[in-house]
């Protein structure tokens, strides 16, 4: 993109959060505040209220984001149009992860992929479900997977394959000496006891919020749970016999195969989807597109997400 400080804009009149943007887009936020700046300058008008720690567009702030959405709409149908033209396709993807996938889905998957295509350069980059959203939104990476629900009707979704969530627990825990536990347990059981949790726009935590919802209980539960950042901290902090939480079955494979954590159903049963997001224009990238048909052959062969 020609003009960075359009870019640096876009991102944070999307998530009206200079803190977010500036993780996003891997600048530090003083570096964002001033682009904002210097576009301010230019168009001599403010495009943002900062007014109680709160962010939000002013009307010619509205404005500039519809203007920019359709320039970055069209500058990627002109990149597209020119590499299928000339036939000049990148030989590098930036793909974007969720935490969960990150770890326990794309080493297996990217380290297949790069045995029968060595010439195809990847760069991952690392987020939660919310951030690898944003840094589709503002094509910072090529390709998302993510693990929760994606709000954007303007980006393709396409669901990968379903994972189960389940209750971890350390091996001496009082709920494994429930009668029905391996039938599952209710989530009301589950809070009974101190709970560990994902930090907000995680994908983790979102799926959690909605069956909270669907099973009548209040959000607020998640309020006073303990927050940390990944999988691995969380296992960590279970196995330390801090709380118990609600984790993917993908990510505590060698820890139940080890004996150090135990896992509980659900009842009812708690399965979300494993998902590529991308732009529309994206798709016509041939390197993406070979990307994206191997992935989709990876799914559907069952393949396990980790190795052994």
């Amino acid at each position: 993109m020609s003009d960075r400080r359009l870019q640096v804009f876009h991102a944070v009149a999307r998530m009206l959060s200079f803190t977010k943007a500036a993780e996003v887009l891997h600048m530090t936020q003083p570096a964002v505040t001033f682009q904002i700046r210097q576009l301010e300058e230019q168009f001599d008008t403010r495009l943002f209220d900062r007014a109680h720690n709160k962010v939000s567009l002013t009307d010619a702030g509205h404005l500039v984001f519809e203007y920019s959405e359709r320039i970055f709409e069209h500058y990627s149908e002109m990149e597209n149009a020119i590499r299928e033209m000339t036939g000049n396709f990148n030989g590098s993807l930036t793909i974007g992860a969720s935490t969960t996938i990150a770890e326990y889905m794309l080493p297996a998957l990217l380290g297949d992929y790069n045995k029968e295509n060595p010439d195809i350069r990847l760069r991952l980059r690392v987020s939660n479900t919310e951030g690898i959203v944003s840094m589709i939104e503002n094509n910072v990476i090529d390709l998302g997977v993510v693990e929760g629900p994606v709000s954007n009707k303007n980006l393709l979704v396409e669901v990968c394959r379903y994972d189960d969530l389940v209750v971890v627990v350390p091996p001496s825990h009082p709920l494994l000496d429930q009668p029905d536990s391996e039938e599952g347990i209710s989530l009301a059981s589950v809070f009974e006891h101190p709970f560990i949790c994902r930090e907000p726009g995680s994908g983790t935590r979102e799926v959690i919020t909605e069956y909270l919802l669907d099973s009548g209980l209040e959000k607020s539960l998640l309020k006073s749970c303990l927050e940390l950042g990944s999988p691995e901290s969380i296992k960590g902090a279970v196995e330390a016999g801090m709380g118990i939480s609600i984790l993917s079955s993908v990510s505590i494979a060698k820890e139940l195969k080890l004996g150090i954590l135990k896992a509980i159903p659900l009842n009812p049963p708690l399965q979300r989807e494993f998902s590529f997001v991308r732009q529309r224009q994206k798709f016509k990238v041939k390197a993406m597109d070979e990307l994206l048909e191997f992935a989709r052959s990876y799914c559907i062969s069952g393949k396990p997400l980790v190795r052994e």
